[in-house]
């Protein structure tokens, strides 16, 4: 059975990952950015989603050799496009800091990701039609309007700062830049659900197989990220060639080389445990589990915020800035309370089949 609340715990976690994972490279010296990005991508998008998958589901190799060829092929061209996403991404935090760049950034991806998979899927119309639905209509428009406080505070603060202000904690920063960046990369990164909902045959194939329900999207994430990781390689190893920086990966002398693999690597894997928990959360939300997309973008956004706090990112604000971002990041908070309760309040008579019903689905296919 699902749990809304347990969910909503699940997206707390992977957000706080998806909003902390960018740390570690801060620690990174003498590489340039498209090395220690290929470094981190190759531990999230193939070393962590083939352990985790190896752990949890029983013969993975077997779940994704059976699984419908349509929906691998699916799982792996919306990966392709969100990893497109997820390398633009990475540069809006490059050109915007962590607070302005996650709040553009994830302002469109929230809205892309969450309302077009059940517009896509001929959901929307019965969503009206519920009061469980209207309620998590309600708390998606309270995220959006959330995003929208904490990209007003962002847009404040670059207006506050001065030059040197704003370069003393982003070291590359460029307003004009980030922004277009940072809205196809919303756009693009928002692929990721549409990707999630392409792969549902795979995770049935999972549960068919004896997977516990809150491990069954982990196959899936093999496919997606191998999409996203293709996307990111090219383009990485392009920059090697073209900026003459493929020496990165063997550089001595002052380069910490060993410490640079070490952060590369953590943050590669702390990436990757967001969409773990997310995996894990869409499974406690009931049968309207787009509304996943919606929680964990707001939980991103609040754990971004309180890092760009702690590392100082809004020193020189003014107070009502302050302010600004603060009713952000309590708005968001409020989106989260809504969404879980609506889920909550759902008819337990339309919730997702369990995994007998899926077994029996499955053979009834087979034959």
């Amino acid at each position: 059975m699902s749990n809304p609340f347990f969910g909503v715990f699940l997206h707390a976690v992977g957000g706080f990952a998806a909003g902390s994972f960018y740390i570690p490279y801060k620690g990174v010296r003498k590489w340039a950015w498209e090395s220690y990005w290929l470094v981190g991508g190759v531990f999230s998008w193939l070393i962590a989603p083939w352990v985790v998958a190896s752990l949890a589901v029983p013969d993975v190799l077997g779940v994704l050799a059976n699984a419908p060829l349509k929906s691998v092929a699916w799982s792996y061209f919306f990966g392709l496009l969100w990893g497109v996403g997820g390398l633009t991404f990475g540069l809006s935090m490059r050109y915007l800091g962590l607070s302005l760049g996650y709040a553009l950034a994830l302002g469109f991806c929230a809205a892309f990701g969450t309302l077009i998979p059940p517009i896509f899927e001929g959901k929307f119309g019965p969503l009206v039609e519920t009061a469980s639905g209207l309620t998590i209509l309600a708390g998606v428009g309270v995220c959006l309007c959330g995003i929208a406080v904490c990209g007003v505070a962002g847009i404040r603060k670059e207006r506050e700062l001065s030059k040197e202000a704003k370069t003393a904690s982003i070291t590359e920063f460029n307003f004009a830049k980030g922004v277009w960046v940072a809205i196809f990369a919303g756009i693009m990164s928002a692929c990721m659900a549409f990707a999630i909902a392409a792969g549902k045959p795979i995770a049935e194939a999972a549960l068919a197989r004896g997977t516990g329900q809150l491990w069954q999207n982990t196959p899936v994430f093999i496919v997606v990220l191998a999409g996203g990781f293709t996307t990111n390689a090219i383009w990485c190893v392009y920059l090697n060639w073209k900026n003459r920086s493929a020496g990165d990966y063997l550089a001595s002398g002052k380069t910490p080389l060993l410490l640079n693999y070490v952060l590369s690597a953590l943050a590669g894997v702390t990436w990757y445990l967001q969409f773990m928990f997310y995996g894990m959360g869409t499974t406690q939300m009931g049968q309207y589990d787009f509304s996943s997309w919606t929680l964990h973008m707001a939980f991103i956004i609040i754990f971004s915020n309180l890092w760009a706090l702690a590392f100082h990112e809004w020193r020189g604000a003014g107070s009502r800035t302050r302010a600004w971002i603060t009713a952000g990041i309590v708005v968001l908070l409020l989106s989260t309370i809504v969404v879980g309760y609506g889920n909550m309040i759902a008819d337990p008579e339309q919730q997702p089949p369990q995994r007998e019903q899926l077994m029996e689905k499955m053979t009834r296919a087979g034959s």
